[in-house]
């Protein structure tokens, strides 16, 4: 009775996996920092980002989503409206890889197995996970490298609108802002606890942000959805 009961769970969850609707797909876009050095317009894109998206769709109007995204991000004091960042002119620029992981919401139904064209704008939001390199500026305002490496934890928060395009791709514009609990990213807080006091500088209480902002293009595939309860 033991085996049998395995047997059917094998099977039923073998026929669950095989009846969700996917997609797979790229990102492509721009990145814009937000923080202590460089410019503060919100929407700006002023470095390329790229990276791939997955959507495991639970219902026509949830998905399951994941995403790894590469960008380098980069702040020019020179571009800023502030004269004091312009006066005092620090640049950077740090190499970030983001995951992140969550749950996209539409705002109307968007049933991929209907043969009739959809549109939809849709909300993304989860957590994310930014791997980059450490660095701070000395006295002469020039980057020095702390020859170390840290994860950024965030919550992205995204608006999109996408549409069916031709058989099994859809294509998405979106704006996304990703709010992160730490203030290093652009080396206004040093790493090493020693060197913050001396050479840390700005709003030390409001953390750094960072957008992507850009197109997706996915392609699904598998059977007609079993829409579930989550």
């Amino acid at each position: 009775m033991r085996y049998l009961t395995i047997i059917i769970i094998f099977i039923f969850s073998t026929q669950l996996s095989y009846s969700q609707t996917h997609e797979i797909g790229v990102f492509v876009g721009g990145s814009n920092f937000i923080g202590d050095v460089g410019s503060t317009k919100y929407i700006a894109p002023n470095s390329p980002a790229f990276g791939a998206i997955y959507k495991w769709n639970r219902s026509s109007r949830h998905s399951f989503r994941f995403s790894l995204i590469y960008s380098e991000l980069k702040g020019e004091d020179g571009k800023s409206d502030d004269p004091r960042r312009i006066e005092r002119n620090y640049n950077f620029n740090n190499n970030i890889i983001e995951g992140s992981l969550g749950i996209e919401f539409t705002f109307l139904d968007f049933d991929l197995h209907d043969e009739k064209s959809k549109i939809t704008p849709y909300l993304f939001t989860g957590m994310s996970i930014a791997y980059h390199d450490n660095f701070y500026f000395n006295n002469q305002g020039n980057l020095t490298s702390e020859n170390t490496s840290s994860l950024a934890y965030g919550i992205p928060m995204v608006l999109g609108v996408k549409s069916t395009l031709l058989d099994n791709f859809v294509i998405a514009i979106e704006v996304g802002a990703r709010y992160t609990f730490s203030d290093e990213l652009d080396g206004s807080v040093p790493d090493t606890t020693e060197l913050i006091d001396a050479l840390g500088f700005g709003n030390q209480n409001n953390n750094d942000w960072y957008m992507f902002t850009g197109l997706t293009l996915t392609y699904t595939f598998g059977k007609t959805p079993c829409y579930c309860l989550f």
